[in-house]
């Protein structure tokens, strides 16, 4: 996937909510805790919560991160992507959106039921750090279902706090970030 230099952060935005209310859900993060805006745009080493801004244009060579939620019919989703602007990025951003990408695959690969929150932590940990990046500590993923933020809290890191056993019915947004 790949976004055209010269497209601004608001521009995904105007995009994003056009098509969230086409399609007959509501954006999740619009309003919530005051957020003004339906996506969180995070531009080249901005980790999360990134506020579009018509000021801010994309240029080739760098990298977005796009997250974006809803609601529909009472229930939550929540999903991010990180994408290059323009053909080519450095070999570096290339090389953390291969890792990335690749330590989420690493993380669903631990979502069997009776393994532990930590096991996807750790899976993530694990990863990455053999590939010369390191796992952001101030964010994490989350439960999801009826409520934007549920628990259990979802690590990208071998954590020493509880413990949560995966069992059916879990709902999981696992948001590996990476630096």
């Amino acid at each position: 996937a790949m976004v055209a230099p010269g497209v601004t952060t608001m521009d995904l935005e105007k995009a994003a909510e056009r098509k969230i209310l086409e399609s007959g859900a509501k954006p999740a993060f619009k309003g919530y805790y005051d957020y003004p805006c339906v996506l969180c745009t995070s531009v080249n080493e901005e980790i999360v919560h990134g506020i579009p801004s018509a000021k801010r244009v994309l240029k080739a060579g760098d990298i977005v991160s796009i997250d974006c939620g809803v609601v529909r019919h009472g229930y939550y989703g929540d999903a991010a992507i990180t994408v290059a602007v323009g053909d080519t990025v450095s070999p570096e951003r290339q090389k953390l959106l291969e890792v990335t990408e690749q330590s989420l695959y690493k993380a669903i690969e631990q979502v069997k039921i009776g393994n532990r929150v930590s096991d996807i932590g750790w899976a993530v940990q694990e990863f990455v750090e053999a590939n010369g990046f390191s796992v952001v500590r101030e964010f994490v993923g989350h439960g999801i279902g009826t409520k934007l933020h549920e628990e259990p809290q979802v690590p990208n890191f071998r954590s020493g706090g509880a413990d949560t056993r995966l069992r059916e019915g879990m709902v999981l947004a696992i948001e590996p970030m990476v630096n």
